[in-house]
């Protein structure tokens, strides 16, 4: 059965990701006061971010009453602002090796690319719009993990995709992703294949803790892939 979609995660897979992620994550816990190390918020990163956002929260409050819905909507908030300007204005911001060249490639042989994030749609748009995805040709999909209820690793964000592309059987569909929660969404949609790549936060020896179907250290290695 041929593939017809692949979902790709952004940070860490598709573009590079110097812990910038974290760091912004970090720095945003640090404005109210909760000093978490980098060593813990980087394993939580591919999660929808409010989620982690009260994770840290509860690990690192003792008075349970301080965690509200505010206190987390406002570390958000912040959280967006230093990610929204750091896509915008850092130089340096682009692809992994080999990225666009393999979304081209699927594009050309008539496979589906999607995009997927545990950030927010605003911050995901502007990561497309500062590399031009869209006026290229070379994305089809987007969908932030705000979109839906539930972000990674519940199935919806991908699911909300193949329902667009009128495609049915996830046995069609491949997901890649650098961390543990890009691999458990993909199996927990069913998809044909579920690669971990190592070009982000997690190691091979950590990914393969999670049971990919596949590992790869470059993107293209995908192309391979499906074509088995």
């Amino acid at each position: 059965m041929p593939i017809k979609l692949v979902v790709f995660d952004i940070a860490g897979t598709t573009v590079k990701d110097d812990h910038n992620v974290s760091k912004a994550f970090k720095a945003a816990l640090d404005k109210y006061n909760y000093n978490v190390p980098l060593e813990l918020i980087n394993p939580l990163m591919g999660y929808e971010k409010n989620q982690v956002i009260t994770q840290m929260l509860r690990l690192h409050e003792t008075d349970e009453s301080k965690i509200t819905v505010g206190l987390v909507n406002d570390i958000h908030r912040e959280f967006v602002k230093q990610m929204i300007h750091f896509y915008q204005f850092e130089p340096g911001i682009g692809p992994l090796p080999n990225v666009e060249e393999t979304f081209a490639a699927l594009q050309n042989t008539g496979v589906l690319v999607g995009i997927n994030t545990g950030f927010s749609r605003d911050i995901a748009e502007t990561i497309v719009n500062r590399l031009q995805w869209r006026e290229k040709g070379l994305i089809d999909y987007l969908i932030g993990s705000d979109e839906l209820e539930l972000g990674r690793p519940h199935p919806f964000m991908i699911q909300k995709i193949m329902q667009e592309a009128d495609i049915t059987d996830p046995k069609e569909v491949v997901k890649v992703g650098d961390t543990e929660v890009d691999v458990r969404e993909g199996q927990s949609v069913g998809c044909k294949y579920v690669i971990g790549v190592t070009t982000g936060i997690f190691t091979r020896e950590e990914l393969e803790e999670y049971h990919p179907t596949q590992i790869i250290d470059d993107i293209a290695e995908l192309l391979d892939i499906i074509k088995q």
